[in-house]
C-alpha cells in the first residue's frame, strides 16, 4: 500500500513531509527546534496508508506522541486510525520501522505528559483550550 498524505493536510505541513522524506529526515527531523517523526497510519474509513509529521518525545525505546490536534475540541483523524488499528509505521530520521501504537493512561500518562510538555511547551496551551483529555500515544517497536 503506497503511503498517502491526507488530502487535508495544510500545505506548510506538506511541504515539511515532502522535505523529510526527500532527505531521509536530515531536512526535517527537526522542525521549529523540535524533534519530529513520520507516522504512517492505516485509514479506519478508507484503508489508505496515511502519513504525516508529528512532534515526538522518548521513553526508554519508546517513541511518544501527542493528539493534541491544537486543542480543538475532538481528537485528530491520525489518533482515530491508529485507535482503530493500531499497528502503524514510523520513520525517526532514516530508521523505518513497524510499531503498535497504545494510548498511556493514569500515571504514565502524566509522567508522559510532562516530558513532552518539555518538548512542546504550546501543549499546555492546548489543554486549557479543550474540556477533552489529550491522549498521549506510546508507539513500541514490533
Amino acid at each position: 500500500m503506497a503511503e498517502t498524505k491526507p488530502a487535508q493536510l495544510p500545505d506548510w505541513i506538506a511541504a515539511h513531509l515532502a522535505k523529510y522524506l526527500a532527505t531521509n529526515g536530515a531536512d526535517g527531523h527537526i522542525w521549529n527546534g523540535v524533534p519530529t517523526l513520520l507516522l504512517t497510519t492505516t485509514g479506519r474509513k478508507s484503508g489508505a496508508a496515511q502519513q504525516l509529521p508529528l512532534i515526538y518525545g522518548k521513553d526508554g525505546d519508546h517513541f511518544v506522541i501527542v493528539a493534541s490536534r491544537g486543542g480543538a475540541p475532538d481528537h485528530p483523524g491520525w489518533y482515530k486510525n491508529l485507535a482503530a488499528l493500531p499497528e502503524v509505521k514510523v520513520q525517526v530520521l532514516a530508521d523505518k520501522f513497524s510499531a503498535r501504537a497504545r494510548t498511556a493512561t493514569g500515571a504514565e500518562r502524566a509522567r508522559l505528559w510532562q516530558a513532552m510538555a518539555k518538548v512542546f511547551p504550546p501543549y499546555e496551551e492546548y489543554k486549557a483550550k479543550t474540556s477533552r483529555e489529550i491522549p498521549v500515544v506510546v508507539l513500541e517497536r514490533t
